[in-house]
This record gives C-alpha cells, sequence and structure tokens, in this order.
C-alpha cells in the first residue's frame, strides 16, 4: 500500500461501505496467496487501488465484482513477484474441452481449500471461484481475462489435481531458529512492557501497518504508546499461522485470553525487525485459516 500515514476520514467510511464484502474478499486472497495474513496486505492494497480508482467504476454496475477483479490482479502481481509457476502465455491455446471432472461444489472443505496453493494460478482461480464462491461461468470468464471454454478447461484441470492431493499434508513453511529467536523475544518484552528493549529488535526505518488503521513508518505511527496507553490488558503469545510460526494478540476478556488478532514480524537480513503487521482490526481473518496457539493463555 502506498504510503499514506494516516488514512483519511474518507478511505474508512468506503471501507466501512463495503465492510459486508471483506470476508468473502479475504477469503479468496488467503486461498490464492496462501497465506491469512498475505492475504490481508493484498485486500489492503486492492481496496486502496479501488478507493483511489472510484472515478473509473460504472456505477451502474455492481460494485463487488469490480472489487473482485481488483483484488484478482493483485493476487496474481502477488504471486509472480514470489516467483509461483505461471502457466505459459501459450495458455490460450490450450483446448477448451477436458474430460470433466466431478465439481468439488459445495463438499470443498478447508482442507481443500488449502491445497489449492498447489495449482497454478488460474487453475486455482476458477476452482475457488467456481466451487467455493459459487460465481457463473460468465462471471468468471470476465474476472480471470479468459473465455467461458478456458474457465471449463481450467476447472477440469484443477479438479482433478485437487483429487489426487487429498490427503497429503501441507509442508511445513521455512523459518529459521534466529528468527524463532526474534519472535520469542518480541513477546517476551511486549509482555513485560519493556518497550525500550523491544525498541532495540525494530529496525530504525522499519515499516508499520495497523491494517485499516495505518501504513507507514514505524517511528512515526507511535505504535507501541498505543498499547502501553490502552486500558484493555493484551498479552503476546507465540503461535502458528497456516504453519508458519507467527505472534498471536491476546485479549483478556472476563479473567479468559481470547484470540483478538495476528501480528506479522518481517526480520531483515540482520536480524532486525524491518516490518510490523497487525491485524487486530480484521476479525475476519481469524477464521480464514489455521491459527493455532502454541504456549498456555493463562
Amino acid at each position: 500500500m502506498e504510503d499514506t500515514g494516516k488514512f483519511e476520514a474518507r478511505y474508512l467510511a468506503f471501507l466501512e461501505t463495503i465492510s459486508p464484502l471483506r470476508p468473502r474478499l479475504h477469503r479468496y486472497c488467503a486461498r490464492m496467496t496462501g497465506s491469512i495474513t498475505d492475504g490481508e496486505d493484498v485486500v489492503q492494497d486492492a481496496l486502496f487501488r479501488a478507493y483511489r480508482s472510484l472515478d473509473t467504476w460504472d456505477d451502474r454496475r455492481p460494485l463487488a465484482p469490480w472489487i473482485f477483479r481488483i483484488a484478482h490482479n493483485h493476487c496474481i502481481d502477488f504471486l509472480r513477484s514470489r516467483g509461483v509457476r505461471f502457466e505459459a502465455e501459450t495458455a490460450a491455446a490450450e483446448p477448451d474441452f477436458v474430460e470433466p471432472a466431478d465439481p468439488l461444489g459445495p463438499a470443498i472443505g478447508p482442507a481443500i481449500e488449502h491445497l489449492v496453493q498447489n495449482l497454478p494460478p488460474k487453475e486455482r482461480a476458477c476452482v475457488l471461484l467456481k466451487d467455493v464462491f459459487e460465481y457463473s461461468l460468465d462471471e468468471i470468464a470476465e474476472l480471470v481475462d479468459s473465455t467461458v471454454g478456458g474457465v471449463k478447461a481450467a476447472l477440469n484441470r484443477g479438479r482433478s489435481k485437487l483429487e489426487s492431493l487429498q490427503g497429503r499434508p501441507a509442508p511445513p513453511r521455512a523459518s529459521t531458529p534466529e528468527s524463532k529467536q526474534i519472535l520469542r523475544l518480541y513477546v517476551e518484552r511486549f509482555n513485560s512492557r519493556d518497550w525500550d528493549g523491544l525498541r532495540e529488535l525494530i529496525s530504525a526505518d522499519a515499516r508499520l501497518l495497523v491494517a485499516d488503521r495505518y501504513s507507514g513508518s514505524f517511528a512515526a505511527g507511535g505504535y507501541l504508546g498505543v498499547y502501553s496507553r490502552m486500558k484493555q490488558t493484551w498479552r503476546l503469545t507465540l503461535g502458528e499461522v497456516d504453519g508458519e510460526p507467527s505472534i498471536i494478540l491476546l485479549n483478556d476478556r472476563n479473567g479468559e485470553w481470547e484470540i483478538e488478532g495476528i501480528v506479522r514480524l518481517d526480520i531483515g537480513p540482520d536480524g532486525r525487525v524491518e516490518r510490523i503487521s497487525d491485524y487486530q482490526h480484521c476479525p475476519w481473518i481469524l477464521t480464514a485459516g489455521s491459527i493455532l496457539v502454541r504456549e498456555s493463555r493463562e
């Protein structure tokens, strides 16, 4: 997202307007990127792009498909930036008919949804849009810039591959002992309210994203000061999000620690935190993937 500092009131009003779309939009982007936090980052970028491009939207047409297409294109850009394997440019020459596979339909479950990340992007998008979000073939063709025949072919290939992948465990995400140690120190110092010690872990030019609230410089965001002044009781704990070591944000509700959000740290080659992403204002991400608390909440 471009560096906007504190989001202006009109943008927050736009987010409120499209809030019913957010869980579906995030679910799609999370499955396309393979991560609920990467998916939310893509959604944030897409929504800001949509907001800045509202003057190009034809208000005679529904808003949701227009935003979905922007988000889809951002997912494709994300996958390209990560070096994900793409179909050849000659994909348009693929036959429109492929021996049909049975639709996954409403029977598609969370485990299958996670397996779609093993598919090439076009197949991934078509399976998600048809079997999870129940878009029509015409709608999918417009969204992914293809033909109905091309969508049918991608659907059949994707469904067949998913059938063969069922039952396979997801590969663990890569992490290093150094990065795990930084996560542990961050959690320990936050919970002991050692704000100076916490800042020592963070690069001087670190970036900060508080989803739906702030995007910019960590130094200018007053982030730790906000937590230190809050009346609510907060603590962090180590956990896993979609199999990746992560930090879970907990809030004390009536004497019990409840999961309130996710905090992701991007650690630079020098071993210091170069980006903090806080998703406490995005409750839809808490039900969109696998979140596992590794330490006691007591």
